[in-house]
């Protein structure tokens, strides 16, 4: 269930945004806005998106996690990730890291 929402977002971002397209980040499934990735599908079957680090994560209305895959590292800068819980903002959040995105 969680990576059919996840491809579903996916497919619709690409076929709504010419730039946007299908990628990878770390082997997992990824949407790329020229060639940048800007969400992609966790191990943990969790959406990640990246935010930025200054990002009102209190205005999103939804429990969000720094997104850490390392062991003995600090998490990821500016990458936050979202439970399947939360899937209904996934959409939301998607067009929240495009338009970060886009505005770098």
């Amino acid at each position: 269930m969680e990576l059919e929402k996840f491809m579903e977002i996916r497919e619709l971002f690409c076929q709504k945004y010419p730039e946007v397209t299908e990628g990878k980040m770390m082997s997992s499934p990824a949407i790329h806005y020229n060639k940048k990735v800007f969400a992609f599908f966790s191990r943990k079957h969790k959406m990640v998106f990246k935010l930025g680090k200054d990002y009102p994560l209190d205005k999103l209305g939804v429990e969000v996690s720094k997104f850490n895959p390392f062991k003995k590292k600090k998490p990821l800068a500016g990458w936050y990730e979202v439970d399947f819980a939360h899937h209904q903002k996934w959409e939301t959040l998607t067009i929240k890291a495009l338009e970060q995105i886009k505005s770098n």
